[in-house]
């Protein structure tokens, strides 16, 4: 059975989907893909990274994990970075922040800076054939009576056009959104397959990057938030354990926002480690310094919220005293990393300020870290920035970064954009960090 047919689906309930309103019409000529549960984003598109345009099928008990990389291995295994694109080109309201137009500007830019495949075609491969993930994936993470309460939902938002499904955001959704968030996790998994095949013949593994949307980690087990609809590094740090037997998963995320989500979904359990650096007071007002985790998970769970006005030497600090001392004790068996890019200067939904420089020195320490500690299985997801162009030229540099080429930040980053960092007030942070934590 089809997951797209008519099933017997709860009602879902009012603290899931509570602000469903209707929205602006959105453009519906995609209905004309429709495609079989394996998903060839090869085939002939529109724009190179409008991959999610298809409506993709999946079986309801959910798709086989034991299927075969429909790609060259040999080709996997000897590049430096390895990513999927899924654009969700279907998912989309005009004037949103979180629109359609994020990953395609990406992408414009890895051509434009010659960081491509075409250009890169033995250090960057761009996995184009991969699958959605499975319910049961989901599952893992998020609660069925959410799942099939959001897939039930699309029928009203094929009538409206648009519908908004939490209010904090506001996310939306449109009639696409359930199937295309089921891609953007899919790609996630899929690298995390990639990932650890290649560890197994390779000291020195590519990195993964998910160029995916929506965004995943303010999305908590019961439902959507925050422009996110699926925990796309929640669900994969599930699959790898259940799948590979990666017990100890360490999640850093550099989002200007708390991850609220991922921290909610493994807030009680030991064997993975979230760690979020997060501006103070922003949304959605989680993340405080004393949130450690609780039962068995009690120390699992690292957050600082940093002051407004913290940048490139803060997280310069923060890297040093916090993040590389709490991997190393913690000796984890992959790393994902939630990547966001809203922390930028220029950036317009926050007040921190890092450069672009800040991301290469993030992507490149947190390889080093992987290599050190975990075989260098790690892999990237695309989380928040708004900013098209620092979005679009920090992704680059941090593909510059893996592959260990010099940063091109001084191309981009304006110093006069830059005020004096609050140092008196991180030190005081990362202090009461290192005190809580025992680093």
């Amino acid at each position: 059975m089809e997951i797209s047919s008519v099933l017997s689906l709860p009602t879902l309930s009012d603290h899931v989907l509570p602000y469903v309103q209707q929205g602006g019409k959105v453009a519906r000529n995609y209905h004309q893909f429709n495609l079989d549960m394996k998903f060839h984003s090869s085939v002939k598109r529109i724009y190179p990274c409008m991959r999610s345009i298809f409506i993709v099928r999946c079986s309801s008990n959910g798709i086989s994990k034991d299927f075969n990389l429909d790609v060259p291995n040999k080709l996997i295994h000897n590049a430096k970075v390895i990513y999927c694109v899924s654009a969700a080109m279907g998912h989309n309201k005009e004037a949103h922040p979180e629109s359609n137009k994020r990953v395609p500007a990406i992408v414009d830019a890895l051509d434009r800076l010659e960081l491509s495949p075409k250009y890169r075609s033995s250090q960057v491969y761009e996995i184009q054939t991969f699958q959605p993930a499975s319910l049961d994936d989901i599952a893992r993470v998020h609660s069925r009576s959410y799942i099939t309460g959001l897939e039930k939902a699309m029928s009203r938002a094929s009538d409206e056009g648009l519908i908004f499904i939490d209010g904090s955001g506001p996310t939306y959704a449109t009639e696409t959104t359930f199937q295309e968030s089921l891609l953007a996790a899919g790609a996630g998994n899929f690298l995390v397959d990639a990932v650890v095949e290649a560890s197994h013949t390779n000291h020195d593994p590519p990195v993964g990057f998910a160029l995916v949307r929506p965004p995943g980690h303010h999305a908590i087990p019961e439902g959507p938030m925050g422009f996110c609809v699926f925990g796309n590094i929640a669900v994969a740090a599930r699959y790898a354990q259940n799948k590979y037997g990666l017990k100890r998963v360490l999640i850093i995320d550099f989002d200007v926002h708390h991850g609220n989500g991922t921290n909610d979904a493994f807030y009680d359990d030991p064997d993975i480690f979230f760690l979020s650096t997060h501006q103070a007071g922003s949304y959605p007002g989680t993340g405080k310094i004393e949130q450690v985790g609780t039962g068995s998970g009690e120390g699992a769970t690292l957050n600082l919220p940093l002051p407004g006005g913290a940048g490139d030497y803060t997280m310069r600090s923060v890297f040093d005293e916090i993040i590389a001392p709490s991997a190393q004790r913690f000796k984890p068996d992959i790393i994902l990393v939630s990547a966001g890019y809203d922390a930028h200067a220029l950036d317009p939904l926050a007040s921190l300020q890092f450069t672009t420089g800040t991301y290469y020195m993030l992507a490149s320490n947190i390889k080093q870290l992987a290599k050190e500690l975990c075989g260098g299985r790690c892999v990237f997801f695309l989380e928040g920035g708004y900013n098209l162009q620092s979005l679009s030229n920090s992704v680059a540099d941090t593909f510059r970064a893996l592959l260990g080429e010099p940063s091109l930040a001084p191309q981009f980053d304006n110093p006069a954009m830059l005020y004096e960092e609050p140092l008196n007030k991180v030190k005081q942070a990362i202090e009461k960090a290192k005190s809580i934590h025992s680093i």
